[in-house]
């Protein structure tokens, strides 16, 4: 398409340099190739270039929201260069994760409306990242009885879906740290885990 600002030719080379160091040094056994992409939603995502991953640890990228995928995509832009504004026209994905997780939140964008109606009260997402954020103001914006915002600040960030007349509130504090006793060992608080927190390859 004419009207790419990132292309194939121009970061293949670059992500080569960056990307292929970066998962062998971390022992990740792992393959990408770039493609053209084609969004599944296009009103939610629009990248230039997709990152396709695939290899036996695809499980790794993919667990916990695939929060190594993210990470991964994340660091890389930045070592790259690629403005922040200009993040979302390289997208990383595996198994088709990115459009899975679009419907995903467009359902649950959905509920999340139905409940508001029925109960009066603000609905308070789980913290996300920009992009997912936007998943969910886009898929509200035509609802005329209700009203979309995100608030909190950092990693903490939520989307909040309100009834169209009720200001907004503060969302409940995140939830403090682990607190350690020291180096080494963890809360020994009552409940606590407590004792050394074991030693060897992986701790540090």
């Amino acid at each position: 398409m004419s009207d790419r600002k990132y292309t194939i030719a121009q970061y293949q080379p670059k992500l080569d340099r960056v990307l292929r160091p970066l998962l062998d040094s971390a022992g990740f056994d792992l393959d990408f190739k770039l493609v053209e992409a084609e969004p599944a939603h296009p009103d939610f995502e629009n990248p230039d270039i997709t990152v396709q991953f695939s290899g036996p640890d695809e499980d790794l990228l993919l667990g916990n929201k695939a929060e190594l995928l993210l990470a991964l995509e994340h660091i890389t832009m930045e070592c790259l260069g690629v403005p922040n504004e200009d993040h979302s026209r390289i997208s990383f994905d595996c198994n088709d994760y990115r459009a899975l997780r679009i419907e995903e939140l467009r359902l649950s964008a959905g509920a999340a409306a139905e409940k508001v109606k029925r109960t009066g009260s603000p609905f308070f997402f789980n913290p996300m990242n920009s992009r997912e954020r936007r998943v969910i103001h886009w898929a509200l914006r035509g609802e005329t009885t209700l009203r979309s915002e995100s608030a909190g600040a950092g990693p903490h960030r939520q989307v909040v879906v309100y009834p169209a007349g009720m200001a907004s509130v503060q969302p409940p504090p995140p939830p403090p740290p682990p607190r350690r006793d020291g180096p080494g060992r963890f809360d020994r608080r009552p409940g606590g885990r407590g004792g050394d927190r074991p030693r060897g390859r992986g701790f540090r």
